[in-house]
């Protein structure tokens, strides 16, 4: 089977002198693929001169995560699609284990390893952790991350399981299925998109899953930090639109009702923490959100599962409940 490990590139020079040896060293199954978002830094000249054996794709603009990818993967024609963060350290047979799902589970079409935090590696890292899914409400949580709580790793989620969604810091995908669903929603830009490809995934009966015997360790927030309003904006934006997508029709508009009741009540925690700027930036991703309404609308799918969430809310189990921790309690 054969594998391509992409790695998607923005004025990304350091992160790929420190990342990229330990790829080159453990991905011996792989053709390894350098997708620059036209860096304005030396990053293409550094991976030509002291990489020569990696290939690379040069895109026209930067296109953020979601186009970069989808422009990028049109010349890889590998069968299995690996995209890998630019600050992403991959650990001696990683790959493998994933290979093996692959090939035994021909319904298995999006896998994620479990993530831990480079700068903290007996912890689970925020973005993916040990595996993805969503409560009722489109807010996104994983085995060992639910909001800003973070779980020790103790092999507690050394499993493998099937997952709602699967982290777009490291994302396996079979080609065939990436190309089905027209990859990535580009208007997305980053965020969330990866949430939206597995749920447009699992709409049509494609299994996603986290493999818990393949480790890497991710920075995160190399690219935009969480205390960034942009990201604020995108997060809260593309949650609405990937909701407004991927919904059951009987339970459209209730639920993104509640929603953006819930987005509201959030921005009003950030304006008593003083944070003005992610106030403002919730109240623009709603703007946003209705000024694009039927655009989206448009690209409802006709078959959406009623039961795609692991509880109904994710928010009243921490905040009001006090649950913190994923283990034995969903």
């Amino acid at each position: 089977m054969k594998i391509a490990v992409v790695i998607l590139n923005w004025n990304g020079q350091k992160l790929l002198e420190q990342f990229l040896p330990s790829i080159i060293e453990f991905s011996q199954e792989a053709t390894i693929y350098v997708a620059d978002n036209a860096s304005t830094d030396a990053s293409v000249s550094f991976v030509k001169t002291h990489f020569p054996t990696i290939k690379i794709i040069e895109n026209k603009g930067n296109f953020g995560y979601a186009k970069g990818y989808n422009e990028a993967l049109q010349e890889v024609e590998e069968e299995i699609y690996a995209l890998v963060n630019s600050d992403i350290e991959v650990t001696e047979n990683w790959l493998q284990p994933i290979i093996t799902l692959f090939e035994n589970e021909p319904e298995t079409s999006i896998i994620q390893p479990k993530i831990l935090d480079f700068k903290n590696k007996e912890y689970f890292e925020y973005a993916g952790a040990g595996g993805g899914f969503i409560d009722k409400y489109g807010f996104p949580f994983c085995r060992g991350r639910i909001f800003d709580t973070i779980e020790k790793d103790n092999g507690q989620y050394n499993d493998t399981i099937e997952i709602f969604w699967a982290s777009g810091a490291c994302f396996f995908i079979r080609k065939d299925v990436f190309r089905e669903l027209n990859g990535f929603d580009a208007s997305f830009f980053a965020h969330q998109e990866e949430i939206d490809l597995c749920w447009r995934a699992f709409n049509k009966g494609y299994i996603a899953k986290y493999c818990g015997e393949s480790t890497v360790y991710h920075v995160g927030g190399a690219t935009l930090n969480t205390e960034n309003p942009k990201k604020t904006f995108l997060n809260f934006r593309n949650s609405l639109w990937m909701m407004l997508k991927n919904l059951p029709t009987n339970q459209l508009f209730t639920t993104l009702f509640i929603r953006l009741s819930l987005d509201g009540i959030a921005g009003i925690r950030f304006l008593t923490q003083g944070k003005l700027k992610h106030f403002w930036a919730v109240l623009e991703s709603h703007f946003y959100f209705y000024y694009s309404l039927f655009k989206f609308l448009g690209k409802r799918d006709i078959n959406q599962f009623e039961k795609y969430y692991k509880t109904k809310s994710i928010v009243y189990s921490y905040f009001i409940k006090n649950i913190k921790i994923f283990t034995n309690n969903f």
